[in-house]
């Protein structure tokens, strides 16, 4: 029997290599290559011509709307599977009315992954639902560092998110952001705490730059920013946790 030719497009490495080692498990199925960039992921899904793309919506380059909008516009003949853990309705509108096949929340059943590419493999047609969850803390500080325009793939994105978490369950470490909350998520990723505060800075320096002083304004609904003005670090994690309090209390 043929194998159906799979080609991974996830956020982070570890996502891909995690999915090319169960489907390297199956033998039925082979993975023709991954990548967590969406500009390259394009390139090589045109040259590979894969039977399933399996992408996420938060990428380096392209994000995956912009991906499957390419490969939709391109005429390349794949089933598209949307493995994401932003699943707001308008992302899943927008992904589906792209062409997405189907679109499965994260964390996932791998079991029910592949059943859903066998019914999509045997003629099942356009699968255009997710099951429904409470939506997480990390897509909910996720889904405002994007709107701000924090890109994902910079280290500061994961500092700063890991600090916004850090900062929800003890308020009180913003008081030590320098002594702890930056030495934590050091020991965490493996890094100092002197390059955690840089990547944090550059973090929010990206967003400034990028001009988005209304949005800022708006989401954070707290402090009126004007211009060049930036918040430190420390008043940075601190209104968004404040903001993710208030919408629990």
């Amino acid at each position: 029997m043929q194998k159906r030719t799979i080609f991974l497009l996830q956020d982070t490495k570890e996502n891909n290599d995690k999915l090319n080692g169960l489907f390297s498990a199956e033998e039925d199925y082979e993975v023709v290559g991954y990548t967590t960039d969406g500009i390259s992921g394009i390139s090589a899904i045109c040259d590979k011509k894969p039977n399933f793309v399996i992408l996420d919506i938060v990428l380096a380059g392209y994000d995956g709307l912009c991906v499957i909008d390419r490969i939709k516009s391109m005429g390349i003949p794949t089933k598209i599977i949307v493995l994401s853990a932003l699943t707001t309705e308008d992302v899943i509108s927008k992904a589906v009315s792209c062409g997405a096949d189907y679109f499965m929340a994260k964390p996932y059943d791998f079991r029910i992954l592949k059943e859903r590419i066998d019914q999509l493999a045997n003629g099942g047609g356009q699968l255009n639902r997710v099951v429904k969850r409470d939506v997480t803390l990390d897509e909910k500080i996720s889904k405002i560092f994007i709107n701000v325009g924090i890109p994902p793939h910079i280290k500061g994105y994961s500092f700063l998110r890991e600090g916004v978490k850090m900062a929800i369950e003890n308020p009180s470490i913003i008081n030590n952001i320098t002594k702890k909350l930056y030495p934590m998520i050091g020991e965490k990723y493996d890094t100092s705490a002197s390059k955690v505060e840089r990547a944090i800075r550059h973090a929010i320096e990206v967003a400034w730059n990028r001009g988005r002083i209304d949005t800022i304004n708006s989401i954070l609904g707290v402090r009126a920013y004007i211009g060049a003005e930036k918040p430190t670090n420390g008043e940075f994690i601190a209104l968004i946790a404040d903001k993710m309090l208030l919408e629990k209390a």
